[in-house]
């Protein structure tokens, strides 16, 4: 999640439309409709994009700010490239600002039953300050958007991370549901939603990551593993530090307070190994992990069994079946969901998102692309996307549509790079 994601202005993409206008029936044929682009261009922004508290620092260290979800962000600095602070990250660290990203809180009494209720995870067996990718589901268990949630020192309070993408549908969303929560089943035991103005967000990610933080902390750092979260003294100020991330690499997110977030950031930016990068650098570094980015490879047709997410949908919610959305994943858990998403690697010219994929003999179309890069990596065209049930298998023969010229393509498993999670 933790949102986006390629080489150039046009090759990352802030939002893709719908792979399928209806959510698919489990024993239908899913309708593959060409996607509808917006790129980081500034057509269509009708609004003034907003800034994160690091705008300024963006601009002092050369950052080439771009249009992204609503925010002015860093696309790369300087006269450095998209594919050398991918390697950058790969092999050492580097600092993305992803404060547009929406921190919130949801603290009271039934704060836990309340998350239960909006999403499938297996909120109660959180462990205190541990964290769980999971999905907020519509009635039509379509993913309205992909999120962190983190459990606190109690039940009673969360800490959940959501994209700047989707701020208003998962805002409207949060705002009806709580309403009705609190006047009904939590009546006597209210949720209280609070949103973090002015906290700034930081990722640092690569192997080095963990011996940078160290050198700005007194805090046991290695004692933090994957998946876990603690409050440290980072100069002088109170950070939530949640070890994960969006890359594949071991890594940090970090939660700035509004007063330090631009003295913390220096200090992290410029420690030895650190590189700042930004939104392209972010976007081929996901999809190498096999990670998903709402809007590209996840949309409120899609759900959780269909995008391969089965695994946030605990054990103990699916006999419960108590959460929205729960008929149709249930039912898609049980009979198959009627698309899969799948990662691919096409020979020839890589394949972009809205590309058209086919059977092996060219003439029947079964899927489409949704994010596609040349890997920086392993040096091959990487893509993913939506394919009829059937043809999801590993090492399927394919054809992709790129530029009218079908190019031969074969379906490998995600991540393309392996994880490198520190456990």
């Amino acid at each position: 999640m933790l949102s986006a994601r390629p080489n150039t202005i046009n090759t990352v993409k802030a939002a893709l439309g719908p792979i399928s206008r209806r959510p698919a029936a489990a024993n239908t044929v899913p309708a593959f409709v060409s996607p509808v682009f917006r790129s980081y261009a500034s057509a269509g922004i009708t609004e003034p994009l907003q800034r994160t508290p690091l705008y300024d620092f963006h601009i002092k260290h050369g950052g080439k700010m771009v249009p992204f979800a609503g925010w002015s962000m860093p696309l790369s600095y300087g006269d450095v490239g998209q594919v050398a602070s991918h390697n950058h990250v790969r092999s050492s660290a580097g600092l993305f600002d992803v404060s547009h990203m929406i921190q919130q809180t949801f603290r009271g009494p039934s704060a836990q039953a309340f998350l239960s209720h909006l999403c499938p995870t297996s909120v109660a067996s959180l462990q205190p300050y541990s964290s769980s990718l999971s999905v907020l589901l519509n009635e039509s268990g379509g993913i309205i958007d992909d999120m962190i949630i983190t459990k606190h020192g109690s039940d009673n309070e969360f800490y959940v991370v959501t994209n700047a993408g989707r701020a208003r549908e998962d805002g409207e969303w949060f705002s009806v549901q709580l309403r009705e929560w609190n006047a009904t089943k939590g009546k006597g035991k209210e949720v209280e939603w609070n949103k973090l103005e002015g906290y700034g967000l930081v990722a640092l990610q690569g192997p080095k990551a963990g011996e940078v933080l160290q050198s700005l902390t007194s805090y046991d750092v290695p004692s933090l593993k994957f998946g876990q979260a603690a409050y440290m003294d980072i100069q002088g100020a109170k950070c939530h530090v949640a070890r994960g991330g969006y890359t594949g690499e071991d890594g940090f997110e970090i939660s700035l307070p509004p007063d330090a977030a631009v003295t913390i950031a220096e200090k992290i930016a410029f420690s030895p190994g650190v590189q700042l990068t930004g939104l392209g650098a972010r976007d081929s570094l996901r999809l190498e992990a096999g990670m998903c980015l709402y809007g590209n490879d996840l949309d409120e047709t899609i759900s959780p069994v269909e995008a391969g997410l089965a695994w946030v949908v605990g054990k103990d919610r699916r006999a419960a079946g108590d959460f929205i959305g729960s008929s149709r994943v249930l039912r898609e858990l049980k009979e198959g969901p009627a698309r899969r998403r799948i990662g691919l690697e096409v020979l020839g010219s890589p394949a972009r998102q809205g590309a058209e994929i086919f059977t092996d003999d060219g003439l029947t179309q079964v899927g489409i692309v949704t994010s596609g890069i040349p890997s920086p990596t392993l040096g091959k065209n990487i893509a993913m996307g939506y394919v009829q049930n059937g043809y999801h298998k590993k090492n399927t023969q394919l054809k992709v549509k790129v530029r009218k010229n079908m190019r031969d393509a074969v379906v490998r498993g995600m991540p393309f790079v392996p994880a490198k999670y520190y456990r």
